[in-house]
Order: C-alpha cells, then structure tokens, then sequence
C-alpha cells in the first residue's frame, strides 16, 4: 500500500507543477527576459511583448490542462489499489508517459500562437 500511496503522490506532482506554474505564467511573466526561468525559446525570448504573451497564452494552457489531469490521474491509480507493485508501477510509468506528452504539447501550440500574433522580428502583425 505504501508503493501505491508514493506512486499516487508521485503522479499528481506532474498536474501539480502545471496548475501551479500555469496560474503564476498566465497572470504575470518573469519580470526579467532570462535563460533560467520561465517559458524561453527564441520567439518568446525576443522582446517584452513576446515574453509577456507567451507566457500568458502557456501559462493558461498548463492551468487548464493540469486541471483536466487531476482526475484521470486519480482514477487511474485507483483501478490498481491493492495490486501488486509490478502493475502499481506499471501503471504510474504509464500515467507518467501521457502526462509528460501532455506536458510537452503546449509549446507547439505557444509556438504557433506567437508566429501567427508576431513577424520574426517580434513586432506585432497589423490585422
């Protein structure tokens, strides 16, 4: 029971971060354009304007889907209560491969919202 409480908390840190991350991006960006903290790629990196709007767009796309993996999370550990650690940790490898693709599939969509917004320069594009 022990393995399947750590897995449980272990798989809920993933939702966690991106609840907790996306509430912080999607109100306010990192005051500073840095390489350590915050969502940093080269688009986003390129001027105040980008840096604030992506991290807004991202910040609200890791909130919502956090939230909509809380559940599936939850439920999924449940089917394996009392199983033993082999299918326990199967299935939390499993749960943590879907969020961590999850995780990562934001950036694509941030990526395309700031080309469509921004000219590769970083200006604002003229609707």
């Amino acid at each position: 029971m022990l393995f399947w409480i750590y897995m449980l908390v272990m798989n809920l840190l993933i939702p966690a971060v991106m609840i907790g991350f996306g509430n912080r991006f999607s109100k306010k960006a990192p005051d500073e354009i840095n390489q350590i903290y915050g969502y940093r790629t080269s688009m986003s990196m390129k001027n105040r304007d980008t840096w604030e709007y992506a991290h807004h767009y991202f910040g609200r796309l890791w909130n919502r889907l956090g939230k909509i993996l809380l559940p599936p999370t939850v439920i999924a550990m449940c089917l394996v209560i009392g199983k033993d650690k082999d299918t326990v940790g199967n299935m939390g490898f499993i749960v943590s491969v879907v969020q961590l693709i999850i995780l990562i599939l934001p950036i694509f969509f941030t990526e395309r919202a700031l080309r469509k917004k921004f000219d590769k320069l970083g200006r604002r594009k003229e609707l």
